[in-house]
């Protein structure tokens, strides 16, 4: 057997979440992509980046590698749904405005071709179907490097207001 590693390294959040209560989900993602905020520690595990932000529609990257494997050598169907999650909630996360929060419901992926380390990298772009102010509903795909679609899902998010003068924990 020949041992591999990887090593996950990722901003405190803290310092970003303290800035969420005042901003609008579409200024708070923006400084994230921007790197004027941290983004999530799930990111850096999962090799996810935020590379377009617009109201209503975000776009990730992610460069999947073998540690993303499951037993039959392809990408684990976690780490494509995680990454469809992520754009989901973010697109949502754009129509808030500050003070406001939101929390998945439900996803349904549909998985269409298998993923390796060589179908990277990974675009996934999620958009909102229909805004609310106590439910929204998004969408989203993810493309390989070719540009072929191998997933794509529809999700609702639960809109809520967050504690007053404090990040969610």
């Amino acid at each position: 057997m020949s041992t591999r590693e990887t090593v996950v390294r990722w901003d405190d959040p803290s310092t970003g979440l303290a800035q969420l209560p005042h901003l609008s989900g579409l200024d708070y993602l923006r400084k994230m992509m921007h790197r004027e905020l941290p983004g999530p520690p799930i990111a850096a595990h999962f090799a996810m980046d935020i590379v377009e932000v617009e109201e209503a529609r975000v776009t990730f990257t992610c460069q999947p590698d073998e540690s993303h494997y499951n037993p039959i050598g392809m990408v684990h169907g976690g780490l494509v749904c995680t990454l469809l999650d992520s754009a989901l909630g973010c697109a949502t996360q754009t129509t808030l405005p500050a003070g406001t929060g939101y929390t998945s419901i439900e996803i349904k992926v549909n998985y269409l071709r298998p993923v390796t380390k060589d179908s990277g990298p990974l675009s996934c772009v999620g958009r909102v179907t229909k805004p609310g102010r106590r439910v929204a509903f998004a969408e989203g795909e993810v493309l390989d490097k070719d540009g072929k679609v191998v997933a794509s899902a529809t999700g609702s998010l639960l809109v809520f207001p967050l504690p007053t003068g404090q990040p969610p924990a």
